[in-house]
């Protein structure tokens, strides 16, 4: 199972603690799939929500096909995701209860045929979360310089 990375949510990762992730279909016109896959997608202010027992994705900006007529796309149209009943059911119930949200992390072609879109169930963080995460992200970087040093100190 071949998978390439069109675009991914990197903001996600630092706004949300992530909880768990799904994989879902997406539905797309003729000249969407075609912006899709030259990878002319933005997922930064995306999210999911279920409606009428049925998963929606808002707010992707897939940019019109260059190529394409006077029947190109709307760029921020809600999109149909394909998902069992049953994930659907159990999403729903997390959002409802827990107060979640359903973030977009990555859309990708699967197998050079589909497109799919990597949801995340998460939980946003606080202010003091955020601040953590770039400390540890700074720590992690300072060990690494270290480790390529070899442990000598050259500052």
């Amino acid at each position: 199972m071949e998978r390439k990375n069109v675009a991914q949510n990197r903001r996600a990762r630092f706004e949300y603690f992530i909880l768990e992730t799904f994989e879902a279909g997406i539905v797309l016109t003729g000249t969407e799939i075609k912006s899709v896959r030259e990878g002319r997608v933005n997922l930064k202010d995306g999210y999911a929500k279920v409606e009428g027992g049925e998963m929606w994705l808002l707010n992707v900006h897939i940019s019109p096909y260059e190529k394409g007529t006077h029947y190109n796309h709307d760029p921020v149209r809600p999109r149909k995701l394909l998902m069992h009943r049953r994930e659907i059911r159990k999403l729903l119930a997390a959002v409802r209860e827990k107060g979640l949200t359903l973030v977009p992390l990555a859309i990708y072609i699967k197998d050079s045929r589909y497109a799919k879109v990597e949801l995340a169930l998460a939980k946003g963080k606080n202010v003091h979360d955020k601040r953590e995460s770039v400390q540890d992200r700074d720590a992690a970087r300072e060990i690494s310089r270290a480790a390529r040093r070899g442990g000598r100190e050259d500052d």
